[in-house]
């Protein structure tokens, strides 16, 4: 039986709302751990249509890159991950520093 898209959907929002102050995971980290690993862009599209109470500012591009299409665009994503304390190499989040990873 195929897997309905509220399923992928819930598993999505639920990875994201574990997501700790401090910390960041990729759109692709988060598809990967809801079983679909070439769905990122999909879980960019929950992530813009999906429930706003969610952290959402704490997923970013493989690379650190913030997301355009952020509220206010990568200058209002990153005015929201700063006050978490979440570094930066230039324009990219520190990955290395602040990349969550759990066994799930």
């Amino acid at each position: 039986m195929a897997e309905t898209k509220d399923n992928f959907k819930n598993r999505v929002e639920s990875v994201v709302s574990q997501i700790p102050l401090g910390k960041v995971m990729t759109y692709g980290q988060i598809a990967a751990i809801c079983g679909s690993p070439r769905a990122a862009r999909i879980v960019g599209g929950i992530a813009h249509w999906g429930d706003k109470s969610l952290p959402w500012q704490r997923v970013v591009k493989v690379d650190g890159a913030l997301a355009e299409g952020f509220p206010g665009g990568v200058t209002g994503h990153r005015s929201v991950l700063e006050p978490e304390n979440i570094h930066f190499i230039g324009d990219k989040v520190d990955m290395k520093r602040h990349r969550w990873s759990t066994k799930w």
